[in-house]
């Protein structure tokens, strides 16, 4: 076929564009969350360039469709039970956040087994009624006690069947569990409970890490050891949770591991969550994700987020 010199010179480019999911927390100088803020208050930046955003949510309220002009309208119809029924499909992206647990029975956890089973038990019982929970359990491999679910007795029930087991293979079981959560659509987080030293995975954290900040999945940990025993796995946990926009927490005592996934509870209820269809942009690497609060008063707050991803090619 012949063509012509333009033509011929003409690059043509295949950009595969895919949703971007985005949660993130607002706080003051004190730590307390900011609530209220709406989708004019923030910009969005990916690579310094402003995207548009398509839908945005407060905590666990119903999410809304961004017009052009900036107003709102209703993704969900109705509320209760009904509004499981989606008017449009981005709305998938906000009926509640699906949470996965990946609970740690290695050698490690002997002492405090059932102490740590009755904390999780008590976060999946205080969890909202619109998230839905898959429980997942690992020592050298990881078991899928049970599947994503909003049957909070599923969920403990499965938690109750976890059995003991061996060496430790967190980075293996987490990069499995991740995989599991890009699968489905919409919001989700992974929390891991566990002692700390891996002693049996393949693959590195650092690699584990850059799925879930590819993925935009927050890693949640709570450590059942001393930060100051374990140093290497202490900066590990603060790094991939930092990188993916979540929170590391040390928690020894059954009491410290209450408060820990109650403050995961806060932290669920109190961010805000976003999507946008990237602008064009040739980079095929890392990209820059900032989220800047426009109202002056924004310069006090603090933004927790996940700093960027590498798109799909």
């Amino acid at each position: 076929m012949w063509l012509s010199g333009q033509e011929a010179k003409t690059p043509v480019f295949r950009t595969k564009v895919d949703l971007v999911v985005l949660s993130f927390t607002i706080t003051d100088n004190k730590g307390h969350y900011i609530n209220g803020l709406k989708p004019g208050d923030f910009r969005i930046l990916e690579d310094g360039i402003v995207e548009k955003i398509s839908t945005f949510a407060e905590g666990n309220k119903p999410a809304v469709q961004v017009n052009d002009d900036g107003s709102v309208r209703p993704l969900i119809d109705g509320g209760g039970e009904s509004s499981k029924l989606a008017i449009d499909p981005r709305s998938d992206a906000f009926v509640g956040t699906n949470v996965f647990i990946l609970f740690d029975t290695s050698n490690f956890m002997y002492r405090g087994f059932v102490y740590a089973e009755d904390a999780i038990a008590d976060f999946v019982r205080g969890l909202d009624r619109a998230d839905s929970v898959a429980m997942y359990s690992f020592s050298r491999n990881l078991s899928r006690a049970s599947n994503l679910t909003r049957d909070r007795g599923d969920a403990i029930f499965g938690l109750r069947k976890a059995v003991a087991g061996d060496d430790t293979a967190l980075y293996n079981a987490l990069l499995l569990t991740l995989r599991d959560a890009a699968k489905v659509p919409g919001r989700k987080v992974v929390i891991v409970f566990s002692n700390g030293p891996d002693n049996a995975s393949m693959v590195a954290p650092d690699d584990v890490r850059a799925v879930a900040e590819d993925e935009g999945i927050p890693i949640y940990v709570i450590s059942t050891n001393e930060v100051n025993k374990d140093p290497i796995s202490s900066s590990v946990f603060r790094r991939i949770t930092a990188r993916t926009g979540g929170k590391a927490y040390w928690a020894k005592t059954w009491q410290k591991q209450v408060e820990a996934f109650e403050s995961i509870r806060e932290d669920l209820g109190n961010s805000y969550t976003v999507t946008y269809y990237p602008a064009f942009n040739p980079n095929e690497g890392f990209r820059k994700i900032s989220v800047e609060i426009v109202p002056d008063v924004g310069k006090k707050y603090r933004v927790r987020s996940r700093p960027g991803y590498r798109p799909r090619l």
